[in-house]
């Protein structure tokens, strides 16, 4: 057994948890370091202090982050994203903590490359343009294997984004219509051979002939295996340093809150900053919060620290 094993550990201030992946080793999330301490010897038949796993962690993250800081990465999914746009790969993952831009990076993305967003259009609209080829439809929230065969079918050569539809990448069933959807053949058949009940007007296997995109909360080595290894895939998970880095490249931007002004944003990242380790969330959301507070009046602070800390 070598001493070289990639651990990833997580702490969920929200939760209180933390989200730990070992190796090869699905990963898992507990409350206690105890039980992080055991998981790893239980794994590798080392006997480490939790101090020592998490410091080979954050050893691993830290090279990581010195060679592809968080701006860098979002640029890589905007070249990904361009990717499959261009029809050169089928499907991209893109994974990491939300409220940190990678929704809109993608559909700014998918905007940019020419392609029209239909996601609030009906379905029989949605399937009656006739190119489908330059649309995209966002699919957000819960999703059944049974839906995710319908989305795929009525959408059909376009773009299709699933954002927080984290169900269809845990359900067994879904993810087989996934692997099919996803293969690298030159046709990419999708069978529905489960009974129904009363008429149904899905054809019983087609030729998927679009592409996906999974934007997912999810850590990276939760998602299936048969996912990962079909798609292009790129991390964007943060500690708070590189969120506040990420909110102060965004907050530049002549797009962000674009009604203030820029001393007035920049004033509120850094009491953001001052104050991160007790912040309950770090993200977009909150710069807005807290920008919003400190454009109201000059005796912001107060008011301030209590929405971002209490």
């Amino acid at each position: 057994m070598t001493n070289t094993v990639k651990t990833s550990v997580k702490f969920d201030k929200a939760t209180g948890k933390y989200t730990v992946r070992i190796g090869d080793s699905k990963a898992f999330t507990t409350g206690k370091q105890s039980h992080v301490e055991w998981k790893f010897h239980q794994v590798t038949g080392m006997k480490k202090t939790f101090a020592e796993i998490a410091g080979e962690s954050q050893k691993v993250e830290a090279a990581k982050d010195a060679k592809f800081n968080i701006n860098a990465r979002f640029g890589f999914v905007e070249q990904l994203v361009s990717m499959v746009a261009d029809g050169v790969q089928p499907s991209a993952v893109i994974t990491g903590q939300g409220g940190l831009g990678k929704t809109f990076t993608v559909t700014k993305t998918l905007s940019d490359k020419g392609y029209k967003d239909i996601s609030d259009l009906g379905e029989l609209a949605a399937g009656s343009i006739v190119n489908m080829r330059k649309c995209f439809k966002m699919v957000k929230g819960f999703s059944t294997a049974k839906g995710l065969y319908r989305t795929l079918f009525e959408n059909n050569k376009g773009i299709i984004v699933f954002d927080d539809c984290d169900a269809v990448l845990k359900d067994p069933v879904a993810l087989n219509v996934l692997k099919s959807a996803l293969d690298s053949y030159g046709k990419r058949i999708i069978s529905w051979n489960a009974e129904t009940r009363g008429e149904d007007d899905l054809p019983r296997s087609f030729n998927f002939e679009g592409r996906v995109i999974f934007i997912s909360n999810m850590e990276e080595g939760a998602i299936d295996q048969a996912i990962r290894s079909r798609s292009m895939m790129i991390d964007l998970s943060m500690n708070d340093d590189q969120k506040i880095e990420r909110m102060g490249h965004i907050a530049e931007s002549p797009e962000f809150m674009p009604e203030y002004d820029k001393g007035i944003v920049r004033d509120a990242l850094a009491l953001i900053s001052e104050l991160k380790a007790d912040a309950k969330e770090i993200s977009l959301r909150t710069l807005i919060s807290i920008s919003k507070v400190r454009a109201s009046n000059s005796n912001w602070k107060d008011l301030a620290t209590y929405i971002l800390t209490a």
